[in-house]
């Protein structure tokens, strides 16, 4: 039986290929000559390149990496080489030539003395157990809010791109003492993430470089100074909070620092084991800082680490004039705006408000009131920078006018001649304006619990008392500057206990546990207490 046309597709000539092949078209294929085509190797050929194209999706991150690695790296100067290891007596003291370190309660009390070679190795060596945990705790900060291991390449790549030449703002002794330091941290157990010299000073920067975020957990700072009549015997007096939530290793381990830097005024600073920079310090001849975070301005990748200019003046500025004019040489242009509050011996205080970009602008007490002063200071800018829209934005979202109020409240009423049990009072005061009750660890609060070292500064009587932890709550012990800073002093034949302050009752009172059971809650505003509480006041 024969088909009929309409169904015989094999001799249909609408079916039929070959009479589809269009002219010039060379030869016609047909369906089973292209199946035949289809051999393992051409599918493999195909296949081939699908892979080395998504291969080199998958590399190009990688290799931009690298090449930012090598882009940026940034070298140590050539150093001379400084030697030696700790003794470590039976009591913990541990010596190294004229530098030392010794607890005093909680709290580590270290002189650093020598060239910036001799300084930076002592520093490495004497304190390389705590500077390993306290880069430790940045590290695992670092994962637990950025857990994708890829995109801390990125934020670390990026950071690498922006801060590439944060060194050259700094000093060829600066410079120095970090390559000392960065060669002493030895074995170095992070060298793996970035290389140690490169990394230290980053970590040297890390007040800029978190101030140039826009949720800095440097803006909770609160500080205040007493002159004349207001402060016991007529002392000039300068008391601070410093707000820094980076982790509670730096509240557990801080140090106070007694520096004898070659042909420099000798200081004391308080801040952590690793950091060659200041915050808060008061030199020998009684010039007494701190330093708070602001926001104002463009931030900038130029310029010369905060930390480093608070140095620079405590090593050289006896008086406030002295430390103004230090602060408007260019040679020490900041990188981000902050505030430093200024007094000294003589009774002399003064605000300096700092940006990028800008003029300083000194906010200085007239005469009547240096006589009897109360100047309070938190995290905006009240000069000229006073209406720029990040100032504004810090006022309208962070606590710095909360705190600012419940601050000028305690100021007013504080009685003249107020000793220094009154003012530790203050900086422990947890509530809001008018008196209002806070809850436990609210940034509103001048005490939000979240500061990793209070400091009152007599600045008359060069004596510091330093709280000792958990943030206020703890005593605060007191360090006599004036004995401390002589070189002829040797702690091995100092054994009495600091004199102290006692601790507030929150802390045996279960509060301050049951709060700590919650998880140390911090309400009332933004993360760093307004760019006061990520890692800078």
């Amino acid at each position: 039986m024969t088909s009929s046309p309409e169904h015989d597709v094999t001799s249909s000539p609408e079916h039929d290929v070959t009479h589809r092949a269009a002219p010039g078209a060379g030869p016609s294929r047909t369906p089973s000559s292209r199946l035949a085509s289809r051999t393992p190797s051409s599918r493999l050929a195909r296949h081939r390149r699908k892979l080395i194209a998504a291969a080199a999706l998958l590399a190009a991150p990688f290799l931009a990496h690298l090449a930012v690695g090598a882009a940026t790296r940034i070298e140590p100067p050539p150093i001379r080489a400084a030697a030696g290891e700790p003794a470590v007596g039976p009591d913990g003291l541990r010596v190294l030539g004229p530098a030392y370190v010794r607890r005093r309660g909680r709290i580590l009390e270290a002189r650093l003395s020598g060239s910036p070679e001799e300084i930076g190795h002592q520093h490495g060596r004497l304190f390389y157990p705590e500077m390993v945990r306290n880069e430790g705790t940045l590290h695992e900060q670092l994962r637990l809010h950025v857990p994708v291991a890829p995109l801390r390449w990125l934020l670390m790549d990026l950071a690498r791109l922006q801060f590439r030449g944060v060194d050259q703002g700094m000093t060829d002794g600066a410079r120095r003492e970090i390559a000392a330091q960065a060669r002493a941290f030895s074995p170095d157990p992070f060298e793996g993430s970035l290389s140690t010299y490169h990394r230290f000073v980053f970590l040297q920067s890390l007040y800029d470089i978190a101030l140039s975020f826009e949720h800095s957990p440097l803006l909770g700072c609160t500080s205040f100074a007493l002159t004349g009549g207001a402060s016991a015997g007529g002392h000039a007096v300068l008391a601070r909070n410093f707000d820094f939530e980076a982790g509670p290793i730096f509240d557990e381990g801080k140090a106070v620092f007694l520096v004898h830097e070659e042909g420099k005024i000798p200081y004391a600073s308080v801040s952590w084991p690793g950091l060659v920079g200041a915050v808060t310090g008061m030199n020998a001849a009684g010039l007494a800082l701190v330093v708070h975070g602001g926001r104002a301005g463009e931030p900038r990748a130029a310029g010369e680490p905060v930390v480093h200019t608070m140095r620079a003046v405590l090593g050289r500025a006896r008086g406030v004039d002295e430390a103004l004019a230090l602060l408007r040489d260019p040679a020490h242009a900041p990188m981000v705006s902050h505030l430093v509050m200024l007094v000294d011996a003589g009774g002399r205080v003064a605000i300096a408000e700092r940006a990028p970009h800008a003029p300083l602008h000194a906010r200085v007490p007239d005469g009547a009131a240096q006589a009897g002063s109360k100047v309070p200071l938190t995290n905006h800018f009240e000069g000229p920078l006073a209406s720029d829209p990040r100032n504004l934005r810090v006022e309208a979202e962070t606590s710095t006018r909360a705190r600012r109020a419940r601050l000028d409240e305690r100021l007013a009423a504080l009685p003249t001649g107020a000793t220094i049990e009154a003012v530790v009072d203050i900086l422990r005061d947890r509530r809001g304006p008018g008196g209002a009750p806070l809850p436990l660890g609210d940034r509103r609060a001048i005490d939000a619990l979240i500061a990793t070292h209070a400091v009152v500064m007599d600045a008359t009587a060069r004596v510091l008392w330093v709280s000792e932890g958990p943030h206020l709550v703890g005593r605060f012990l007191r360090f006599d500057l004036a004995r401390l800073l002589d070189p002829a002093f040797d702690p091995a034949s100092d054994a009495a206990e600091p004199a102290a302050l006692p601790e507030d009752p929150l802390l045996t009172s279960g509060d301050y546990a049951a709060w700590e059971r919650a998880g140390a809650p911090h309400p009332g505003g933004e993360r760093g207490g307004d760019a006061g509480g990520s890692t800078t006041p």
